[in-house]
């Protein structure tokens, strides 16, 4: 009956269109399905996306010849034009690309639109990028980032990562790190561990964004300078299965997996993904104290009438070993020569492992064998229900707990007027010891000649349980997507840490040495540090935005305001006598008296963002953002005065703006932008060495300018091969000190003004392969500027070869990769414990990037 009306109104010539409608099915050129296709009509706002079938469905009551786009991240865009007279059915193969700029963005908006039509700085990693580094850390990841700078030399964890000039001790303090759109913690401060500890990578990421500045600091956790976020696959009607395994130089190995697909029968909305690994690894310098674990993550999905239901969750067991700077040859930087003629890669050693001594709580065992451990995990739910086409919820929750312990060595003892390597004879006289002989544990004699090296062990335990929850709404009124919601979060954690002194060779993986009636089973002083807090944080936000989409613009406008409250709980010290060896570092101990400090902060601030775009073609699009935001300070570096009250607790100040443009073709896309970045109020917190061994809290009120410039290019300049790079300058420099005025004007600590990556890649779907030069310029160690680091640059080689195994799309790869080619010894950073009072001397502190390494893997896709 529908039709013959339909051709009536038609045939007495109403004004009224008859619906038509568009179907067909999306593959890749293997022919599998792709789920999550964005299928829009080329100038309106008319779209869908396709199934888990990659099947899509679209009406529309356009008249005349339209064209239809299809759009996946990773995927080169294709447009067909089509008659809208009647009913059509439209396929599409989909390539692989990375150039178009058309991939949808999942991060820091409300909406599904793509990196073309997002008034942000945005960059974004497709699965099989991500499988590509699966053995690399969130710095070798992220290195590619214009605007950023990353340190990953202390191994898979900790990376430290600098965004756009803003100051920090590095780490994730201003850029959260989400997996599925949910922090993996929600603040900042209630330690100092970075939060790539509490996960890995694996084959079951889908992809990575990074969005830079604007309404980033808007949803969800919020943010300062942007934010990371991981997108897990999930399962469709076509099941996926990957076994990667894995060996390098140095010992290592490791197993990948991956599965997804239906549960049940052929109508169920059910659907299953599990990833995972195992590794076990002596590298990537040796140093008798092994990496080893494994991680399991996890996600079932079911479909509604309405939307979908996901419930998801990670358990893990992984300990990772963490290196930290060391003394170096003074001049050159490179890495010393040792008392046996042998190049020196680490000081750190397992002998250590065996450290143990007795305190007012009975024997204390340290566990600095277990490096960087992490057991523990989330579990996620998410629930998406559309009540209206125009009408649509996503709630999330998280509940996480994990016992985590950050173990690490430091880069000497500490002591007052010592140096950081020490002949015999300067060790006795600094330490005021007139009488003593050297020798291994077991007895034999140390040659009169071989150098020492007093280092501490810092063993820090620091358990933590989370509850979170996000709520959004968004209503879409005509151009208009208004989305409210809130963002709430629940966080306990502990912070306890010891310090221990040892003496030890000067040698690669040293071994323990004895200073008689000095030393015992090589430790000098027992006890020669120790804190003990607890924090708890609440957080509240309410953030309220728009996203405007016309025709030829893009707005988006937004408010956020939020409150953050802790509570501080610090443990006393004393000194307490244990032992009677009659050694006064032995026999006392510095260690918690059960007295506590007890503190409440408060502090309620708004953030602001306003961006715009205008699309000039379908290639071209310029854009700008402005915005306001804020930065609550780290809870563990709360001040207590003398009558035991919490310092004032006040919001740092951060305003950033942008203007860029982004270009996207078949064969090239390119973005620039230029920026700015303020922050005032900057509570810059450094742990530099005390009197005795320990650490002392320096803390400085600062404020920061960063101007800058940054460009990216993806360019297909011949079948199957690809050019890409990024580039950034920025002027960053300190504009206020509160307390060393000297240093205003000074640039900021550990950010270069140069950074640049180039790569080429090749891939005809059997053979593929890349090869990166990724570049950081000359820094400053400190906000003195008195340390300068010299510019490196980093060569990574990436080939594979893949051998289809049957006609269902079962395939096989070989794998290579080289990270550090050339063995480059660039130095990342030099002394965070001695800070401004760094010097060059006989020996630098100094962390070199990691040595060359290469790895080889065998990957089955069936």
């Amino acid at each position: 009956m529908k039709k013959y009306f339909t051709v009536l109104l038609l045939l007495i010539g109403s004004i009224t269109f008859a619906q038509i409608t568009v179907k067909g099915t999306i593959t890749d050129q293997s022919g599998n399905p792709l789920p999550g296709v964005n299928v829009v009509i080329t100038g309106s706002s008319q779209g869908t996306t396709t199934n888990f079938e990659g099947k899509y469905e679209l009406s529309s009551n356009l008249t005349g010849t339209q064209e239809i786009k299809a759009v996946f991240l990773g995927y080169e865009t294709q447009a067909k034009k089509i008659d809208f007279s009647n009913n059509a059915t439209v396929d599409f193969m989909l390539k692989e690309s990375v150039e178009s700029l058309d991939g949808i963005v999942l991060t820091a908006t409300s909406t599904r639109r793509s990196q073309k039509e997002t008034p942000l700085s945005i960059t974004s990693f497709s699965a099989k990028q991500l499988a590509e580094v699966n053995t690399s850390s969130q710095a070798d990841i992220l290195a590619s980032v214009p605007g950023i700078t990353t340190e990953g030399g202390g191994g898979e964890v900790a990376s430290n990562v600098f965004v756009r000039g803003l100051p920090s001790g590095g780490q994730f303090q201003f850029n959260p790190l989400e997996i599925d759109g949910m922090p993996v913690l929600s603040t900042f401060g209630l330690n100092s561990s970075a939060h790539d500890v509490y996960f890995r990578n694996d084959l079951g990421m889908k992809s990575l964004e990074f969005v830079r500045g604007g309404s980033s600091i808007l949803y969800g956790v919020g943010s300062v300078a942007g934010i990371i976020n991981y997108t897990s696959i999930t399962g469709t009607d076509t099941p996926q299965n990957i076994v990667r395994l894995e060996t390098a130089t140095k010992s290592r190995y490791k197993a990948d997996f991956l599965t997804a697909g239906k549960l049940g029968g052929e109508d169920s909305n059910l659907y299953y993904a599990l990833s995972g690994f195992y590794r076990y690894d002596e590298g990537p310098i040796k140093t008798g104290l092994p990496t080893e674990g494994y991680q399991l993550r996890g996600n079932i999905k079911k479909v509604t009438e309405k939307g979908s239901l996901i419930v998801s969750g990670q358990y893990i067991d992984d300990q990772v070993q963490f290196f930290l700077p060391y003394p170096l040859e003074g001049g050159t930087r490179n890495r010393p020569i040792g008392n046996d003629g042998e190049k020196i890669m680490t000081l750190q050693t397992s002998a250590a492992a065996d450290i143990s001594y007795p305190t007012p709580d009975g024997i204390y065992h340290s566990p600095i064998r277990d490096g960087v451990s992490t057991i523990g995990g989330y579990l996620m739910a998410n629930f998406k229900h559309n009540f209206t086409d125009d009408l649509k919820l996503d709630a999330k929750f998280r509940y996480s707990k994990y016992k985590h312990q950050f173990n690490l060595f430091l880069d000497g003892s500490g002591v007052s007027g010592a140096k950081v390597v020490e002949t015999q004879q300067e060790y006795m006289d600094t330490r005021g010891i007139t009488s003593g002989t050297f020798s291994y544990l077991n007895g034999a004699p140390l040659a009169s000649n071989a150098l020492l090296f007093e280092n501490r062990i810092l063993d820090r335990n620091r358990p933590i349980r989370e509850l979170v929850g996000e709520f959004k709404l968004t209503k879409k009124a005509g151009a208009h997507n208004i989305t409210g919601g809130t963002f709430l979060s629940r966080s306990e954690a502990g912070d306890f840490n010891v310090i221990t002194n040892y003496l030890s060779e000067y040698n690669n993986r040293p071994k323990l040495i004895e200073l008689s009636g000095y030393s015992i089973n090589g430790v000098t002083n027992r006890g020669t540090a120790y804190t003990n807090r607890n924090i708890s944080s609440n957080k509240i936000a309410f953030f309220l935005t728009d996203e405007v989409k016309l025709d030829k613009w893009n707005f988006d406008v937004g408010f956020r305001v939020e409150n953050a409250s802790g509570d501080i709980r610090n443990e006393g010290t004393q000194s307490y006598t244990v032992d009677n060896t009659g050694i006064t570092n032995l026999d006392n101990v510095v260690w918690g008296n059960g007295s506590y400090n007890r503190g409440h902060v408060s502090a309620t601030d708004f953030a602001v963002a306003l961006a715009a775009l205008r699309k000039i073609n379908d290639n071209l699009s310029v854009y700008g953002n402005f915005s306001r935001g804020y930065f609550f300070p780290e809870l563990r570096g709360t001040k207590f005065d003398a009558a035991g009250d919490p310092s004032s607790y006040k919001t740092e100040k951060i305003i950033q703006g942008e203007l860029g443009l982004k270009y996207g073709s078949s064969t090239f896309s390119g973005t620039f932008a230029t920026y700015l970045t303020t922050l005032t109020g900057r509570r810059s917190i450094s742990f530099i060495n005390a009197p005795g061994g320990g650490f002392e809290e320096a803390v400085d009120k600062q404020n920061t300018r960063t101007y800058g410039v940054e460009g990216t290019w993806n360019w297909k300049f011949a079948e199957n091969f690809g050019l890409n790079g990024t580039i950034t300058y920025q002027d960053h420099k300190l504009t206020k000190s509160e307390s060393d005025p000297t240093l205003e004007g000074n640039k900021l600590r550990r950010q270069p003004n140069f950074l640049t990556k180039i790569g080429l890649n090749y891939n005809d779907s059997k053979f593929d392969g890349n090869i990166s030069y990724n570049y950081n310029g000359d820094k400053y160690s400190n906000d003195a500027n008195t340390i300068k680091l010299n510019g490196f640059g980093v060569t990574n080689l990436n080939l594979g070869y893949t051998f289809p195994l049957s006609e269902d799309n079962e395939t096989l790869r070989l794998g290579m990769q080289v990270y550090n080619m050339f063995n480059s010894e660039g130095i990342t950073e030099g002394s965070p414990r001695l800070g401004n009072n760094q010097t060059e001397e006989e020996y630098f502190v100094g962390r070199p990037i990691l040595p060359a390494r290469l790895f080889m893997n065998i990957t089955f896709n069936f």
